[in-house]
C-alpha cells in the first residue's frame, strides 16, 4: 500500500518493540520515518535499514524522552531533515512496577516526564508543522481504563493522562484540519513484557482472546488512524487489548 506515500512521521521509542513495528508499518505504507532511541544505537540503525529497504527515507535521532529540550530538538530534525512532518506518534515509555509504598519520587518524576510531558512537548513543537490532514497519535495503555491487579499505580496514572492530553490537542487542532488520538495496547509480546515470561500466564488470563498481542497489532491501528480512513477520527482512545477491558 501507498496510502501514506509522500508523507513524513516520526515515532519517539522507535527502536524496539511496538515503536520498531509501528515505524515499519508506517514505511510499508509509504511514510518516510524518523525514529528516536536511548540505547542502543545500532538497533535504531537495524530499523533505519528495513526503513530505507522499503524505498523510504529512514532518520535515527538520539533523544531522551525525559529531556523536553532534546523531545523538541527531535522534532524539529525530524520535520528538517525529511522536509516536512505529517504523523507524530508518542510511543517512548517506561514500565514501573512495585509495591506503591517502594516508589521513589525520582522515578514518578521521569516516568512522568517520559509519558506525559514529553507527548505534550512533542505535540506542541510538531504542531507547528502539521499540514492539514496531520495526525498526532499517542501510545497509552488499557491499564489507563483499567488496573486488574496491584503494583501499576504509577504507569497507570501516567497514561491515564494522555487520555486528556489527546482529547485537547482535538479540540485545539482540530480547527486546522488536525486529529489528536490514542491507541490502548494490552499485554503485547516485547521485550518490556515478553510472552514467555513467568507472569505472561497470569495475564493472558485478563484476556477475552487468551494470548498477547504481537506488536504488529498494535502498528495496524496506528496505520489505520495514519492513513485515510483516520481522516473523521479524533480524540478518541481505541482500545487494542484482546478484550482485558470487556
Amino acid at each position: 500500500m501507498n496510502e501514506l506515500a509522500g508523507k513524513a512521521a516520526l515515532v519517539t521509542g522507535g527502536s524496539r518493540g511496538i515503536g520498531a513495528a509501528i515505524a515499519l508499518r508506517l514505511a510499508r505504507n509509504g511514510a518516510d520515518v524518523a525514529l528516536t532511541y536511548v540505547q542502543a544505537p545500532d538497533r535504531a540503525a537495524a530499523v533505519v535499514r528495513e526503513i530505507e529497504q522499503l524505498g523510504r527515507r529512514g532518520l535515527a535521532i538520539a533523544a531522551d524522552a525525559a529531556d523536553p529540550v532534546a523531545v523538541k530538538a527531535a522534532v524539529e530534525r525530524a520535520a528538517s531533515e525529511l522536509g516536512r512532518l505529517d504523523i507524530l506518534v508518542n510511543n517512548a515509555g517506561v514500565a514501573p512496577y512495585g509495591p506503591l509504598e517502594d516508589v521513589q519520587i525520582e522515578e514518578i518524576d521521569r516516568t512522568l516526564a517520559i509519558h506525559v510531558r514529553a507527548a505534550y512537548v512533542a505535540s506542541q513543537a510538531a504542531a507547528r508543522h502539521l499540514p492539514d490532514g496531520g495526525r498526532i497519535i499517542s501510545i497509552g495503555s488499557s491499564l489507563a481504563e483499567r488496573v486488574p491487579y496491584p503494583g501499576w499505580t504509577l504507569y497507570s496514572m501516567s497514561k491515564s493522562a494522555l487520555i486528556g492530553l489527546t482529547k485537547g490537542l482535538a479540540r485545539d487542532l482540530g480547527p486546522a484540519g488536525v486529529t489528536a488520538n490514542l491507541v490502548h495496547p494490552g499485554s503485547t509480546d516485547t521485550e518490556m513484557n515478553p510472552a514467555d515470561s513467568p507472569e505472561a500466564e497470569f495475564e493472558r488470563g485478563f484476556t477475552a482472546l487468551g494470548r498477547y498481542a504481537q506488536p504488529d497489532d498494535i502498528a495496524a491501528t496506528v496505520a489505520h488512524l495514519a492513513g485515510p480512513a483516520g481522516a473523521y477520527i479524533t480524540g478518541a482512545a481505541l482500545t487494542v487489548d484482546g478484550g482485558v477491558t470487556a
